[in-house]
């Protein structure tokens, strides 16, 4: 492929990205282990993981911020490293995003817009005043959470067909947070693009999230569909000898003993005449949530590492 060429943009279902085999060593501790993922056009995606991880070293690298030990990354079919033509249809808000001493709000915001070909002023002045930014304050003075704030007008705005957003919104309130989250799900209905958005307050994000990917000591141990994952593991409360023999056919992720009763969380898809089974026998069966299932399946890989 020319390097003047990106792969198709826009159109649903084709690879946005991809790392193959990525790892990352900083002398000999391995931060990112031979990690192999596929990312599709517009959608978005969680990029999880407990603090340490990995998830920031791999965006670092998918966004040419830092050079891999090992593996490829291809960012529309193309590697990113010095590459401005596939740099340019990527934007990168950081948690920690470094600004010069003297630069204003308003110097940012035109510095995006001339560097960011997908740039869309009109929503960015919308999110200016949504998050009460003030244009002519140098970004130093500004409180953290404004500062996170501006990170996000600037990846919002950016409408990059690709846009990764670490941990975006550290210092902001609640409010601001859920009014982040509302204006990049009404602007992704309108104009949708891909956004992987790495975060530990899955919670807040899970009715966002299309697609699960879920990084722990710097491998991939989960890659999934939201839907899928929320169908494949199920907690089952009950009488105890119910609730074992229901899980017998399962893997169980944990059980825990509540005096003559018994709570177990199973990994597995069941099917209709199974949940009838159970609830004639007396069991309570409900899919987990989004975070407890990420908590679970984190434990479960730690304990049988261990074991």
């Amino acid at each position: 492929m020319s390097v003047h060429t990106l792969g198709s943009i826009g159109e649903s279902g084709t690879i946005a990205a991809s790392a193959t085999h990525l790892t990352k060593k900083f002398g000999s501790f391995t931060a990112v282990d031979d990690v192999s993922f596929q990312i599709e056009q517009n959608k978005i995606y969680g990029f999880l993981g407990r603090n340490g991880a990995g998830k920031t070293t791999v965006m670092q690298m998918m966004t040419a911020q830092m050079r891999q030990s090992a593996g490829e990354v291809s960012i529309f079919g193309q590697r990113p490293w010095e590459n401005p033509l596939a740099l340019s249809h990527m934007c990168f808000v950081k948690e920690s995003q470094k600004y010069p001493d003297d630069l204003k709000v308003k110097n940012a915001i035109s510095q995006a817009s001339h560097i960011l070909p997908h740039w869309e002023n009109d929503f960015a002045a919308e999110l200016l005043r949504d998050f009460d930014l003030p244009l002519g304050r140098k970004i130093k003075k500004l409180s953290r959470g404004m500062t996170s704030a501006l990170g996000i007008v600037i990846g919002l705005a950016s409408r990059a067909p690709l846009t990764f957003f670490d941990e975006p919104y550290l210092g902001l309130d609640a409010v601001s947070r859920h009014m982040f989250y509302d204006r990049l799900l009404a602007d992704y209905a309108e104009h949708p693009r891909t956004v992987v958005l790495s975060t530990h307050l899955i919670d807040e994000v899970s009715d966002l999230i299309e697609h699960v990917i879920l990084i722990d000591k710097g491998k991939i141990v989960l890659d999934a569909d939201s839907d899928t994952l929320r169908e494949s593991v199920f907690e089952i409360t009950g009488p105890a000898r119910a609730v074992d023999s229901f899980a017998s056919g399962h893997r169980t992720l944990r059980r825990t003993a509540l005096g003559a009763s018994a709570r177990a969380t199973i990994d597995g898809r069941l099917i209709e005449s199974q949940k009838s089974d159970g609830a004639a026998a007396g069991l309570s069966i409900e899919p987990v949530p989004l975070q407890q299932l990420i908590i679970e399946r984190t434990t479960a890989e730690t304990e049988e590492a261990v074991s």
